[in-house]
């Protein structure tokens, strides 16, 4: 393994278990605040990576995609057991739960951006690793954040908008949560590959989450003056 490789992996590895296990601590945390047990019963309202780690979400897919310079990072870890009936007010404070995750990988970026602004002003480069490691942390964090709230179940969004919508339509829409996952994947990942290799130009993964996310990053290095 040559050294520039073990250097993008130690500097995506970092960011990327960080992002995914405070993700889904925070939904578990936020959801025993409401009412619901499931996830701490389980042993999941905790900041250890090894209880939300996923082999192939968070560790095989992140590899592949940074051994074969993909341009883009993609993971998952195991989403957190969450019973919304036996919240307290299970309609609205699904809201709550479902944004918890979101909000904190936005509190991710902010806090790295923060250091990242430390770091520099005093005399760290930006070809240093722990720079490195920081920016990746910042782009990473809102990409995740951007990409969970798009209203696609399973993802985050779904839960988010579901509350305001009727029973009628809510019900089959959180339903379709079992195929929601295959479509994002066909259409965001794998649909643009196969297009490209034909000569169409087919991306809905930069208008729907990364340009986005770029959006976030300078918004959030604006703030902290970064």
């Amino acid at each position: 393994m040559s050294p520039e490789l073990l250097n993008d992996i130690v500097m995506f590895a970092i960011p990327v278990i960080l992002a995914i296990t405070f993700h889904e601590a925070a939904h578990g945390f936020v959801a025993l605040h409401f009412g619901d047990t499931t996830a701490r019963d389980a042993g999941r309202v905790t900041l250890n990576p090894l209880k939300h780690v996923d082999p192939v979400g968070t560790i095989l897919i992140p590899a592949v995609l940074i051994l074969t310079n993909a341009g883009f990072l993609f993971g998952y870890a195991k989403p957190v057991p969450v019973q919304f009936g036996a919240l307290r007010n299970p309609r609205w404070d699904m809201i709550w739960v479902a944004i918890a995750g979101p909000a904190m990988n936005i509190l991710l970026a902010l806090v790295s951006a923060i250091l990242l602004r430390i770091a520099l002003t005093q005399g760290q480069t930006v070809d240093s690793m722990f720079v490195q490691v920081l920016m990746a942390s910042i782009q990473l964090n809102a990409i995740l954040a951007v990409f969970n709230m798009l209203p696609l179940p399973p993802l985050d969004g779904s839960k988010v908008l579901a509350p305001f919508l009727p029973l009628a339509l809510a019900r089959p829409y959180l339903a379709f949560e079992r195929f929601g996952m295959v479509i994002l994947v066909l259409l965001v990942f794998i649909a643009p590959m196969l297009a490209q290799r034909n000569g169409i130009d087919f991306d809905l993964l930069g208008p729907l989450v990364l340009d986005p996310a770029q959006a976030v990053v300078r918004t959030i290095l604006s703030v902290v003056g970064a």
